[in-house]
């Protein structure tokens, strides 16, 4: 098969041939017809998130496709279906190998490339915010990065959960396209503090959850979001890893929880039971068009460098597709 790889002189994605995947007993092997960029794939090509032991070391967290191989022991999936799912790696690739149990069918009248934009970004949010962050009816929820795959993709489950969303984003248009999927207050972060407005949104009793992205520039303000109980979910670290003079008596005296979050790296059995539960909860919700993939452009495989410089621009609202040519 063909796949991506990182050309070690020029530090350039090209095509290459690959060695095909291995289909398992309990698996599928299927054609990607469409993949999607994240922020791990930038890390990953600069040598910075590895990818888990045994994965694809291709890049690429996500696919949609048509399933061309079934293993014998798999029972719900055939030859010729419609599947999309998270991947551990390989995306970019002309066919994957995954766990039946991790493949979700593509609703009727979605392109690949919608379905491609759903499984990381959509799962990473469903994890943090009701798995670990029990996100619940009436929850007030601070977002960072809400124009950002993982930001559009919470701001719709929250407004779905019939929780409270107020985000942060860096421009007008980004802040706009957050109050457009149903964020109630989005504020510019390159304008000054947020906690104030955060503070002054709430009533001054902050916000029950936090979705960070950020890290250690947002740890002190994201502290002055919280109300007694909050939880604070960090799922990244674009803004750093270190915090200089921190005062523990902040959670303690407040009763607040800091959760440390990644997707990649845990269990298939886990990740299947996450698919299951995000499937249940989102399937109908995608079919009647109440949720839906945000998509900021769409790039030929072969354009993927260009694709990857726009993200590193941080210039993208929601997800960047590739489309394959097989």
């Amino acid at each position: 098969m063909k796949a991506v790889w990182l050309d070690p002189e020029t530090r350039l994605l090209k095509i290459r041939e690959w060695e095909d995947p291995v289909l398992e007993a309990d698996g599928l092997i299927v054609q990607v017809k469409a993949t999607a960029l994240n922020r791990a794939d930038l890390m990953q090509k600069r040598g910075l998130y590895p990818p888990p032991k045994g994965a694809s070391p291709i890049l690429g967290l996500e696919m949609a496709g048509e399933v061309v191989q079934v293993g014998g022991s798999v029972k719900d999936w055939k030859p010729g279906d419609r599947v999309f799912a998270l991947l551990p790696g390989g995306g970019y690739a002309e066919k994957v190998s995954i766990p039946a149990g991790m493949a979700m069918p593509i609703p009727d009248g979605w392109s690949y490339e919608q379905a491609a934009a759903v499984p990381e970004v959509f799962l990473t949010a469903y994890l943090n915010l009701f798995m670990l962050g029990g996100l619940r009816e009436g929850s007030t929820v601070l977002i960072h990065a809400g124009a950002s795959g993982v930001g559009s993709a919470a701001i719709q489950l929250v407004r779905e959960a019939g929780a409270v969303s107020i985000v942060t984003a860096g421009s007008p248009e980004k802040l706009e396209a957050c109050l457009r999927l149903g964020a109630h207050k989005a504020i510019n972060y390159k304008e000054g503090p947020f906690a104030p407005q955060v503070k002054e949104a709430t009533g001054g009793l902050g916000v029950d959850l936090i979705l960070d992205l950020i890290g250690a520039s947002y740890f002190e303000q994201n502290l002055d979001c919280l109300a007694v109980n909050g939880r604070l979910v960090l799922i990244g670290l674009m803004g750093g890893s270190h915090i200089q003079n921190l005062d523990l008596n902040r959670l303690l005296m407040r009763r607040i929880q800091l959760i440390g979050s990644t997707l990649r790296s845990r269990p298939v059995t886990e990740k299947i039971e996450l698919t299951r539960q995000f499937n249940e909860f989102a399937s109908r919700r995608f079919a009647e068009g109440r949720m839906q993939p945000v998509i900021d452009s769409v790039w030929e495989l072969e354009q993927v460098n260009e694709a990857h410089e726009r993200m590193e621009r941080n210039e993208n609202i929601g997800k960047i597709v590739l489309r394959t040519p097989w």
